[in-house]
């Protein structure tokens, strides 16, 4: 387990701070048109799946659907689990955790919460750049969906 150490503000005794990895939520939107990615208005910059972290108290399935609907003005359903993207340097900011769903939703996206854009992409033009690790995550995705198997 990772960990610094602290100081004590009161006895100056040093002790262990644990610091374990955030969990976050991705959301693969799919509409007739393609799936929807959003521009990033805050580093790093790029496109983007919708997502972002879970709440304290809030389970990953309540994330993303909340994240969802922050920032495209959806609200997702049939929510099918991709998968756990968990590589420390998947994110320079943080070691962060995502578990990713593939849902589908109805109406009309419209960016919302840290978006700067948002579009629809079909699975054969999508967007440069993807942050994060979503150029993997976007290609395992179209793998599953012509297997049939999400």
């Amino acid at each position: 387990m990772a960990h610094d150490s602290l100081t004590c503000p009161n006895c100056g005794h040093t002790i262990k701070a644990y610091r374990n990895p955030f969990p976050t939520v991705d959301v693969i939107i799919e509409l007739a048109e393609g799936i929807v990615l959003i521009e990033r208005k805050n580093e790093p910059y790029g496109w983007a799946i919708p997502g972002g972290f879970v709440d304290y108290g809030e389970s990953v399935e309540t994330a993303a659907a909340r994240e969802s609907l922050e920032e495209t003005g959806l609200e997702v359903n049939n929510l099918r689990l991709l998968g756990v993207y968990s590589d420390p340097a998947r994110d320079k900011r943080s070691h962060n955790i995502s578990t990713v769903y593939a849902a589908t939703a109805t109406g009309k996206p419209q960016a919302g919460d840290d978006a700067a854009g948002l579009a629809v992409f079909p699975l054969d033009r999508l967007p440069q750049p993807l942050c994060f690790d979503h150029a993997k995550i976007l290609a395992d995705y179209a793998a599953r969906k012509l297997a049939g198997s999400i």
